[in-house]
């Protein structure tokens, strides 16, 4: 026996291609799709123990800080998609900070299950969803007027994802991440998300969260234009595009009665539309 212990990791099933919104895309530059695409495999691994619902509380946080050991290059085993992102942060130069950051909400969402207000639920999109955002900027050397566009669009595809999953999350791991001050507000309590549809006062709460999202997405549309990258321009404006169509998707849309999601044509139109910031590398 080799004596190693074994991979903090368990895969859960999900691909790449399983996400709402591109992952290391062909627009992302040939060269740097692998490096994404192990910053994607830590950010999977972390999450499938963070919503697990065999293991104690406990159990994930250990797991998780053992994935943050290996990736900080503190221990060499236990956890193979760290190690894999270790050896692409070496040789990007990217901090390591965009993947411990993540490792905070993944921690707080092994311990906690409800959230208080706006302000409590942006806090944790803080570390959950804007380390993606900016790790990407890093590893195509953006400069630093692309981060608060880069921000708010993070933030507005984390709570969209809050909102097409709300009833799920709180039948598979009893996690609400609807402000519990807005809930109260318009007269909503947990049974409302067991419903087969959404009450007219959770209605009320899913619309104001959308209003956030679409003040997140008016935000967003200054990255685009930001990125010196080509390919970055494209992405960007790609899923400031989906975010868009998403967040009136889901106003038309009740995600209790059905799976609110996007579509291959939805991708195809964002593309389109994105065509407009095409153009040459900038220096």
């Amino acid at each position: 026996m080799s004596g190693e212990p074994p991979s903090v990791e368990a895969w859960s099933g999900k691909h790449r291609g399983d996400e709402n919104f591109p992952v290391g895309s062909f627009l992302i530059r040939r060269d740097l799709r692998r490096h994404v695409h192990a910053y994607y495999a830590f950010a999977r691994n972390a999450d499938d123990i963070a919503d697990s619902a065999t293991l104690l509380p406990a159990e994930k946080i250990a797991r998780l800080d053992r994935m943050e050991a290996v990736v900080l290059g503190q221990e060499t085993e236990g956890s193979p998609s760290a190690m894999r992102l270790r050896a692409s942060l070496g040789e990007t130069g990217v901090t390591p900070r965009h993947a411990t950051d993540l490792l905070i909400a993944f921690r707080q969402d092994a311990i906690k299950s409800r959230y208080a207000d706006w302000t409590e639920l942006y806090e944790y999109c803080r570390f959950s969803a804007m380390p993606v955002g900016r790790y990407l900027l890093d590893l195509h050397q953006e400069p630093p007027a692309t981060q608060a566009g880069s921000d708010a669009l993070c933030t507005s595809l984390q709570v969209l994802n809050h909102l097409q999953d709300c009833a799920a999350d709180l039948r598979a791991m009893d996690r609400c991440y609807l402000p519990q001050d807005l809930m109260a507000r318009h007269g909503v309590t947990l049974a409302d998300l067991g419903a087969p549809r959404a009450s007219p006062g959770l209605r009320a709460v899913l619309d104001a969260l959308l209003d956030e999202c679409a003040a997140l997405n008016a935000i967003a549309t200054s990255l685009a234009p930001r990125c010196r990258r080509r390919g970055m321009r494209l992405e960007a404006a790609t899923i400031v595009s989906l975010a868009r169509r998403l967040t009136l998707r889901l106003r038309r849309q009740d995600p209790l009665a059905t799976r609110v999601g996007l579509r291959r044509a939805d991708f195809a139109a964002a593309l389109l539309a994105a065509m407009r910031h095409i153009g040459p590398s900038r220096a």
